[in-house]
Formats: C-alpha cells, sequence, structure tokens
C-alpha cells in the first residue's frame, strides 16, 4: 500500500512537469493542446476513496493552473472528471469486476477497455475546459472541433505510454 501512495506521488509530480515543461508549449494552429496530465486521475487505483479522489484531482488541475496562469479552469475539468470516474467504472466494468489492488491499466483490462475508458474521460476533461476557456456559445463548433481535436492528439500520447508500460 505504501508503494503504491508512493508511486501515485511520482506519477503526480512526472506528469506536472511533463505538461509544464513539455506539453503546454505544444500548440498546433491553435486547435491541438495535449493535456497529457489527465492520465493520472486515469490511472488511480480503483479503490481509491471518492473524497481522495476529488482532492488530488483538485490538486492536480490547481498545480496546472498555477502554471498556466488560468485561473481554476483546470483545477474544475480535474474535478468534474473525477466526480464522473466512479459512475463511469460502473458503466463499462467488466462481467467478472474489477480485481482489488489494480488499476485501469492496458496491462490488466486490454486495449479496448482502456480506450473506450480513456476515450470518454479525455473528451469530458477537454469539453468542459475549453468550454470554460472560450465560455461562449456562438463558437461552439470551433470549440467543439479544438475539443475533438485535442482530444485525439491526447488520446495517441496516452496509447503511446500505455503501450510503452506494457512493455515493460
Amino acid at each position: 500500500m505504501i508503494r503504491g501512495v508512493y508511486q501515485n506521488i511520482f506519477n503526480f509530480v512526472g506528469l506536472v512537469v511533463l505538461q509544464v515543461l513539455i506539453f503546454n508549449n505544444i500548440e498546433l494552429n491553435g486547435f491541438i493542446n495535449p493535456y497529457f496530465y489527465i492520465l493520472f486521475i486515469l490511472l488511480l487505483p480503483f479503490e481509491t476513496p471518492k473524497w481522495l479522489l476529488l482532492l488530488s484531482s483538485f490538486a492536480l488541475g490547481l498545480s496546472i493552473d498555477l502554471f498556466s496562469h488560468t485561473l481554476g479552469m483546470h483545477a474544475f475539468a480535474c474535478v468534474f472528471v473525477a466526480y464522473l470516474r466512479p459512475y463511469l467504472l460502473k458503466v463499462i466494468a467488466p462481467r467478472e469486476g474489477y480485481d482489488a489492488g489494480t488499476a485501469p491499466t492496458v496491462k490488466y483490462f486490454g486495449l479496448t477497455w482502456f480506450m473506450k475508458y480513456a476515450v470518454i474521460i479525455v473528451f469530458a476533461h477537454h469539453f468542459t475546459l475549453f468550454f470554460i476557456e472560450t465560455f461562449k456559445f456562438h463558437q461552439f463548433f470551433a470549440t467543439l472541433f479544438r475539443v475533438i481535436l485535442s482530444s485525439i492528439f491526447t488520446l495517441i500520447i496516452i496509447y503511446l505510454s500505455q503501450l510503452l508500460m506494457v512493455k515493460r
């Protein structure tokens, strides 16, 4: 259990550093912005208590907000996704359920299950984040296009990271 706590702290810090130093500097035509840090919320163990899930997601989003000067937008999107996650996991649960001590990864549940889970979480995060950012509905389709492109790019990066983890 202690090993898992240290692993999650390492993941938290590592993903914030990667996001701030690398992924925040990637912007293609103003439409593609990868937010790789969402992987932290995706990979938290199944038995993470809801209060800890919400609190750690808030801390994650607030950390990104502090370095990006975005005034709570990432914190809101992360908390929204953390709130959504337990309900989504119930809906897409395998027939035999989840094993104790596992995390939602490709290694344990396969690529199809993981990508279904990741697509919903990443799209919900990006949708919330970008519509809070624009805060206008007269640019609905331009913002939706941005959500879709950024989600696809983020999912490709998440998929590649999971391939690297499975190889180990």
